[in-house]
Parts: structure tokens; sequence; C-alpha cells
């Protein structure tokens, strides 16, 4: 369902446990929404797929339910818009979604450095055409991806998804997602964020407990 690749991977091979199937998922569903709108195909899948019983009953599930309602009442033409709106802009936009300027307070900063050598450890790097800097969320999103549904196990293990997460994303998703859902033109992507936000929640306790 993913297809956003903005730094180059080793191709991920299929995990044995649904858990981290789930995981990697989701994080290949965050990589790409906030890379790109989601054309009517996404839109279609997302909306289709809600969760139900006693999924449907956690935090998660009811945050999963809400971008499903959302999906189902956007057109792809609408989530363009709101995607330009809020992440693009005329100048600057509304909304960063660079973890140096919520960590730091500038684009650019120590964060990004810092990113870069682990990136680097990894083996990864950023394609030549693509304009965004690591920093971006759907770029984290996508490595963590790599990281939990990776075949390489010398760096997709548990250690490296709690190093990077704790180190990359925690600090600042939740005021992001925040950003974002307090945003008075934000509809679809209120939603996103209020999943992303419920999954980073979900994330940071599990991946401290193990």
């Amino acid at each position: 369902m993913t297809d956003f690749q903005p730094i180059q991977l080793t191709a991920p091979a299929p995990t044995e446990q649904a858990e981290d199937t789930a995981r990697a998922d989701l994080y290949g569903l965050f990589a790409t929404l906030f890379y790109r709108a989601p054309d009517a195909a996404m839109l279609h899948h997302i909306a289709a797929n809600r969760a139900a019983d006693e999924d449907a009953a956690t935090p998660l599930g009811h945050a999963w339910n809400g971008l499903c309602d959302a999906a189902s009442t956007t057109s792809a033409a609408e989530a363009d818009d709101e995607y330009q709106r809020l992440f693009v802009g005329v100048g600057k936009p509304d909304v960063f979604l660079y973890g140096s300027y919520y960590v730091a307070g500038f684009l650019n900063e120590r964060p990004l450095v810092a990113l870069r050598e682990d990136l680097a450890r990894y083996g990864l790097e950023r394609h030549d055409d693509v304009s965004e800097t690591e920093d971006h969320i759907a770029t984290l999103c996508e490595v963590m991806r790599f990281l939990v549904a990776g075949d390489d196990l010398s760096v997709s293990n548990l250690g490296e998804q709690q190093r990077f997460f704790a180190r990359h994303v925690q600090p600042w998703a939740e005021t992001l997602c925040d950003t974002i859902a307090n945003h008075p033109q934000a509809r679809f992507y209120a939603s996103a964020a209020e999943l992303l936000k419920a999954f980073v929640a979900v994330e940071a306790v599990a991946l401290e407990m193990n």
C-alpha cells in the first residue's frame, strides 16, 4: 500500500510476527500520508478497513476509525488541497514537518546532524532528487518501518528501534500532532495526526517495556 521511499533502503523482508507487520504497515502509511496527499485509491483503502469489536475500543482503534471516517468523506482533490495549505503554503508552511524545528526551534539544526549520523550507520542515504531533509516526519516513519521490518538484523532489531524512536521521533511527534490537529483548516490531516499521536503513545510504552 505504501510507496514512499525518500532514502535508499534495503527491501524489507516479511516479518513472522503479526504485531511487527502491523507496526511496519502503520509506519509505512504515515510515511506516505505525510510525504504527499493520498490519492483516491488510498482513501478508499483506508475507509474500507475499519477496526471492529475489541480493536475498535482501544485508543489506537478509535483513532484509526476516525481516520477511516475522514477518508470516507474526503476526495483526493480535497486531501491534496489540505496538504498544500497545511504543509506547503506560500513562502513557508503553516505546519512544519521537520524535527529540528520542534526540538531546536530552527530548521537544519543539531538534531538533523545527529540523525544523519544514525542514518549513515544504518547505511541509509537520501535520494538525490528529494528536497526534504531527513528529519521530515515521513522519512523518520520510513526509517522506523525499515528498523521494524528490514532484513538486515544488524540494524533492523528491537534495540535500534528503541534507540531511534527515543532519539528522533518521541521528543517531538506529539507536539507536531497537536499542531496539526489544532489547525483550523485541518480535517483529514487532523484525523491522521490523532492516529499518529495515538500510535506514538503505544510505541513509547511498548518499546520501553521491551
